[in-house]
């Protein structure tokens, strides 16, 4: 009889800590495919042996940390995880000889200045602005590059573009626009979810397959109502899992428009990934006769299927990509920025083009990549000027009074949290950078969310979680990339106050959907207090009676714009992170999700502050961003 193999130190701690690392507990058994980053791996077995020289707890990292007393090699994220409570924090990490980072070599340091010279070459030697100004223009470009898209110069930029290209949706075209607005009037008249997400004692399979065909048939119908020949060709004489690769496309765009577009598609979306998180249900699939779903567009992946993904090693993609920005410059130096963008897009153009590869597909993944530093500079930024107005405006040590003071209280004001000064400057620092680098990584969290949703090895639950009905599901790859980001911030932070608990997978955030619609309103929460503190800013630089009347106004409440700001954003400082929005720890306090549930409570009083009237008059109509109210 052979004897069954000693569980390994990884498969202890694992056990140990699947509930924070993976934040659900499935009766079913644990959850195989957490380690995994692609939907390749769902139809592969899950080795349980790291490889030498790869963490023991993901074994998809190289190692970079050895524990004395576990005797185990960890990376980073896995080794600051599991040390980071119990007797495991008396633990001595060090670090692994020859594991430094690879991008410390000289060879792969960025030679800025030799893309400030492709840039420079590209413009015109007759341009009227003189050559300083075509030198400085260039490097506020470089320097917009560099913080619009976060990349590190000691990283190759070949290397980093290639990286952040493989999550970045590509742009639709005229053509498929036209078959998104197809798939949006379909969904849009759909009741999919009233009918599939109730507690019912019929064949709930029978009832999936029914909705889908019924929406496929709306879509059919609309398609040959627009084009009458081209859905003639598509459908006459043609049975329904015929048509698999049609409607794959037609819900691919779907998906793909919505990453690069959150603001869009607010109901309709949730309908497409719940059904098509039902179709990918193996007992569901076999009755359709066709998979549903088809991997999302890259740029990444179209350039490198048409075997043109050496034009994203080209240094001049940084100059094509880059997003522009006026505040500060004058017209000359702006119409410069422009032009340089625009040379630099043609020449990559024509280096790159091919048969297989024509310009125009080209121009449209760079065009993605821009339309990336766009979202990049509307989400992310307000994070930025928040951090700015903290550190600047605040100290740490102690406040300027009592009225700008940030200690908190619990039970006081609605507060669940007591925070001195200087532990709440530090808690919103942190949680401040923390949105900011999910922000930044939210494409590719995206894209973790889109494979944990569809992955038919994590099948959902349907639970009252206390508000309604909703599938529950594990979601191991956000969980492993939340994790990465939340380490990322805990190394680059002074010191970190409050729970570092991320809810995942249970009754506060059910699945990888509501976690992206979470970290989406982050930057509709931000950009109204952002707005009107600039607003305050500029009345002084004004010349016109409506800035001067408002001047006055502010003046007589305040004494002047400068105290004004400072008043908003202490009075956002403690009540936005005061742990409030629930009756107890688990659905509010300090814990990851705790800090945002918080900041949409304080949205949710903002009629009944002081400064309300600034707000409004600095065109302030809600933090959704339109005019349905104050919600």
């Amino acid at each position: 009889m052979t004897m069954p193999a000693a569980p390994s130190l990884g498969d202890i701690l694992r056990a140990d800590s699947d509930d924070v690392l993976l934040n659900t507990t499935r009766s079913s058994g644990s959850i195989s495919d957490s380690d995994s980053d692609n939907d390749s791996d769902d139809a592969a077995a899950v080795d349980d042996t790291a490889s030498d020289g790869f963490c023991v707890e993901c074994k998809d990292q190289q190692a970079g940390v050895y524990c004395e007393q576990c005797q185990e090699d960890f990376c980073e994220v896995c080794g600051a995880m599991i040390h980071r409570t119990g007797r495991r924090r008396l633990h001595v990490l060090k670090p692994l000889v020859g594991a430094a980072d690879a991008t410390d070599s000289p060879q792969q340091q960025q030679p800025e200045a030799q893309l400030r010279q492709g840039a420079e070459n590209d413009v015109d030697d007759d341009d009227d602005d003189g050559d300083s100004e075509n030198d400085n223009s260039e490097l506020s470009g470089m320097a917009a590059a560099t913080q619009l898209g976060a990349w590190d110069a000691n990283t190759p930029f070949d290397e980093w573009i290639k990286e952040r290209a493989k999550s970045i949706p590509l742009r639709l075209t005229l053509r498929e626009r036209k078959y998104l607005r197809l798939l949006e009037a379909a969904l849009n008249v759909s009741e999919y979810t009233d009918k599939i997400d109730v507690l019912m004692y019929t064949n709930k399979a029978k009832r999936i397959v029914t909705q889908i065909k019924e929406l496929c048939a709306i879509l059919s119908g609309l398609v040959l109502a627009t084009d009458y020949k081209a859905g003639q060709a598509l459908f006459e004489d043609r049975q329904f899992d015929q048509n698999g690769d049609f409607y794959q496309k037609i819900f691919e765009i779907g998906r793909r428009h919505k990453i690069m577009n959150p603001d869009k598609m607010r109901n309709e979306y949730g309908k497409l990934m719940y059904m098509l998180q039902d179709a990918q249900a193996p007992d569901i699939a076999s009755m359709l006769g066709f998979s549903a779903v088809a991997p999302i567009k890259t740029v990444y992946s179209v350039l490198e299927s048409l075997g043109a993904s050496c034009v994203l090693e080209d240094e001049m993609v940084a100059v094509a990509t880059r997003e522009i920005d006026a505040h500060g410059k004058t017209r000359s130096q702006v119409q410069l920025e422009i032009k340089q963008k625009e040379r630099a897009m043609e020449y990559l153009c024509k280096a790159y083009a091919s048969a297989t590869c024509p310009a125009e597909v080209l121009r449209q993944c760079l065009y993605s990549i821009g339309d990336n530093h766009a979202y990049l500079r509307f989400n992310r930024d307000p994070c930025d000027r928040m951090l700015g107005y903290l550190t600047t405006l605040f100290s740490a040590k102690r406040a300027e009074s009592d009225a700008l003071s940030l200690a908190i209280l619990r039970g006081r004001d609605g507060a669940r949290l007591t925070h001195s000064h200087e532990s709440q400057f530090y808690y919103v620092q942190q949680t401040l950078t923390l949105w900011r680098e999910i922000l930044h990584d939210m494409f590719a969290l995206w894209m973790h969310a889109d494979a944990d949703l569809l992955s038919p090895r994590t099948p959902y639950r349907l639970k009252d979680t206390g508000q309604g009905l909703n599938r529950m599901q594990p979601c191991p790859r956000v969980a492993k990339a939340v994790h990465a980001v939340l380490h990322r911030t805990q190394k680059a932070t002074a010191r970190w106050v409050g729970s570092s608990m991320v809810h995942l997978g249970d009754r506060n955030v059910p699945n990888a959907l509501v976690f992206i619609d979470k970290y989406n309103q982050v930057a509709s929460i931000l950009g109204p207090v952002v707005s009107a503190t600039a607003f305050l800013e500029s009345l002084q630089q004004q010349s016109n009676s409506r800035a001067e009347k408002i001047l006055r106004y502010v003046q007589s409440l305040y004494g002047s714009p400068e105290d004004a700001v400072k008043h908003i954003l202490a009075d956002f400082f403690r009540s936005a992170f005061d742990g409030s929005g629930a009756d107890n720890f688990f659905d509010a306090g300090s814990c990851i999700d705790g800090r945002l549930t918080s900041a949409w409570n304080w949205c949710s009083t903002i009629e009944s502050k002081p400064f309300f009237n600034i707000f409004l008059l600095s065109g302030f109509v809600g933090f959704n961003g339109g005019p349905e109210g104050f919600n």
